[in-house]
């Protein structure tokens, strides 16, 4: 026996569970159907309410945002941003469709820009988010071969690239998104962030970039994605 099945035997014994008792039916109904939780007030808003409150809650928690109009004006706001807070031009972006088909070249030349996996010396990484939680400012990203997840954390700085139809009001919106058309297979790792990594754990004085990044910038764009950049 491996120590895998020996570890959930133990479990499902301490559990009283036995063969046929009905309990792995009853947690695919409750995947496939999950109930709602109750969801506060203020993560019921839509439209521009919902997207006040979202870029409130990140900057309360030391995050910056910065709007843009659309796709191609994404470049332009990463080189600014980095320009402004004297950062290297050297980025990394995800291997996603949605960054490699940016203007980059044409719209922000000074910009150095590779992609793949974060190497250690990568001080920038550019990244799309999943999703975005208005509630409390929090960013949701998932891993796949499209979203490495070491570019979420060993850069030092973090720019997340999000659009404001992904900013949901609550939690439970972003369960659901993650549901939609196979409820049984989720990423294998989700990431949720608020604000840049910190700690006070020392003498309870609070210090940036503790565990990652030390400076998280969001880019929000207003319209969904630009077919017309697309190969």
């Amino acid at each position: 026996m491996s120590s895998r099945n020996a570890i959930l035997g133990a479990v499902g014994r301490s559990l009283r569970r036995q063969a046929g008792d009905g309990a792995e039916q009853a947690v695919d109904r409750r995947l496939r159907s999950p109930s709602r939780n109750l969801v506060p007030r203020r993560g019921q808003l839509e439209g521009e309410a919902l997207l006040t409150l979202f870029a409130r809650q990140a900057e309360a928690v030391a995050a910056t945002v910065a709007r843009v109009a659309s796709d191609s004006e994404v470049p332009e706001a990463v080189a600014e941003f980095l320009k402004q807070s004297n950062l290297s031009l050297r980025i990394r972006i995800a291997p996603h469709p949605e960054l490699q088909r940016l203007p980059w070249a044409q719209k922000a030349p000074l910009l150095e820009v590779s992609e793949g996996r974060a190497d250690p010396q990568d001080l920038v990484a550019v990244t799309p988010a999943f999703a975005a939680v208005a509630e409390t400012g929090t960013l949701v990203l998932h891993s796949g071969p499209q979203t490495p997840t070491l570019l979420n954390f060993l850069p030092e700085t973090h720019v997340v690239v999000l659009r404001a139809s992904q900013v949901v009001g609550a939690y439970e919106d972003v369960w659901e998104r993650l549901r939609e058309g196979n409820p049984t297979a989720l990423p294998r790792t989700l990431n949720m962030i608020t604000g840049p990594s910190r700690t006070a754990d020392i003498e309870q004085r609070l210090e940036l970039g503790a565990h990652g990044p030390r400076r998280l910038h969001i880019l929000l764009i207003a319209e969904g994605p630009d077919d017309s950049q697309a190969d």
